[in-house]
């Protein structure tokens, strides 16, 4: 159950374009930017970082980057936020079998060495406290460059931002993730409705 109700999208004027943002990069404009749009000014700072963080014209894959932002979620336990991330990585072409074998990314031949180490890195960022190393951090500079290790680790921290609001709010999830949730996140552990509490 919600703790906060989203606003109505158009009741402020002045966040129209920042939630033009946000169905460019989901397709909807999410629970949670309705529940926050009490504040304009957060809106429109979570737009304009969303849009750095999963900008077109990134050096690493933004479908990898939602499987990124995917390991990070289901680290801290969020299902809100893991539903997002993998539904986004679907629209960004990551294929059924890839995203349904993301928990095993360590063994899954589906996975490159350098995807296995932003993943490690993921989980560990996302962890509490947060588990990276020097060690982890020189396997990182092996296999990525140190533009694409900050935009790994942007994902990794919008994501962290998003799991403590949206596991704080506990805001209703939408259709379309919960759709997508049922079908492809189910067997991860996945259920709807699930907030910590």
């Amino acid at each position: 159950m919600a703790r906060l109700d989203p606003l109505p999208a158009d009741a402020n004027p002045d966040l129209q374009e920042a939630f033009q943002n946000f169905k460019r990069l989901l397709g909807y404009v999410p629970n949670s930017a309705l529940v926050m749009s009490r504040k304009p000014k957060l809106v429109k700072a979570l737009a304009q970082l969303a849009s750095a963080v999963w900008d077109p014209a990134s050096e690493v894959n933004i479908g990898f980057k939602r499987l990124v932002a995917y390991m990070a979620s289901r680290t801290h336990g969020c299902n809100y936020s893991m539903a997002h991330a993998a539904e986004a990585a679907h629209r960004a072409g990551v294929n059924d079998a890839k995203l349904e074998a993301v928990i095993e990314y360590r063994t899954s031949p589906l996975y490159s060495e350098a995807e296995r180490v932003a993943l490690d890195f993921a989980v560990a960022a996302a962890s509490q406290p947060n588990a990276v190393t020097d060690e982890l951090f020189e396997r990182m500079k092996r296999h990525w460059t140190d533009a694409q290790i900050v935009e790994i680790m942007g994902a990794v921290a919008i994501n962290g931002f998003l799991n403590r609001w949206n596991d704080t709010v506990a805001p209703a999830l939408e259709a379309e993730p919960v759709a997508f949730g049922e079908q492809h996140l189910a067997r991860h552990g996945w259920r709807i409705g699930k907030h910590k509490r």
